[in-house]
């Protein structure tokens, strides 16, 4: 099987600090779900934005979906990007947007027809429990409600690659076990590959899941 991410003496870094990542090698396959774990600081998220073309690769090679990231256009970025969906740390929802309108973000980019784009926007917002809140805009709803808008965004399109920065860091336990949730059913239902940054992997998920630990700038994959 073809690797979805494919690393290749990696290494990752900024000018102030150097080096982070150092001499990577690993591969993430279709239909994977991966935990990306390490200590504060070890470089998780360096790694992270690496495959989503947010920070350039230093040395190595990083293939994602056939995209060469060390050498990737402007324009083949965003053509990745459409394939992908991502979840931060922060949400990153549109403020003068109403949730509905967030969720339905990527499908808009990716030119669903609008009854698609509506049907399934309303799909979501049922799978996570804010049906009643869907004209609601992000400053009206808890952090908890906006995270879990934020994860039916990167998923209304159906991306091949779901991409989450601690994604329940700070979340109630009913957020984050609905969050959880949605993520397993991504990745069983529809055949989602999904890469998480956590500190604490959840032992209650009940999944076949990869680990990549980073420490002290190295990494190692686990079954």
């Amino acid at each position: 099987m073809e690797a979805i991410i494919q690393a290749k003496q990696l290494c990752l870094g900024y000018k102030r600090t150097g080096i982070v990542i150092k001499n990577a090698n690993f591969s993430i396959y279709p239909k994977d779900f991966v935990f990306i774990s390490g200590a504060s600081g070890s470089g998780k998220s360096t790694l992270l934005r690496s495959i989503y073309g947010n920070l350039p690769v230093q040395a190595g090679d990083l293939r994602v979906m056939h995209y060469n990231m060390k050498r990737i256009s402007t324009h083949r970025l965003a053509m990745l990007r459409r394939k992908l969906g991502i979840v931060f740390q922060d949400y990153k929802l549109i403020e003068d947007w109403n949730v509905e309108k967030n969720i339905a973000l990527p499908m808009i980019i990716n030119k669903f027809p609008k009854v698609e784009i509506k049907t399934q926007a309303e799909k979501l917002l049922s799978h996570i429990n804010l049906l009643h809140k869907a004209n609601k805009y992000p400053l009206e709803l808890s952090g908890g409600e906006q995270q879990r808008v934020a994860l039916a965004r990167a998923i209304a399109h159906r991306p091949r690659l779901i991409l989450c920065d601690e994604p329940t860091g700070n979340l109630d336990d009913y957020s984050s076990d609905m969050i959880w949730g949605l993520l397993k059913s991504s990745n069983e239902q529809l055949n989602i590959t999904i890469v998480i940054v956590t500190h604490r992997i959840p032992k209650h998920l009940n999944l076949r899941y990869r680990r990549i630990e980073i420490k002290e700038g190295l990494v190692n994959e686990y079954a």
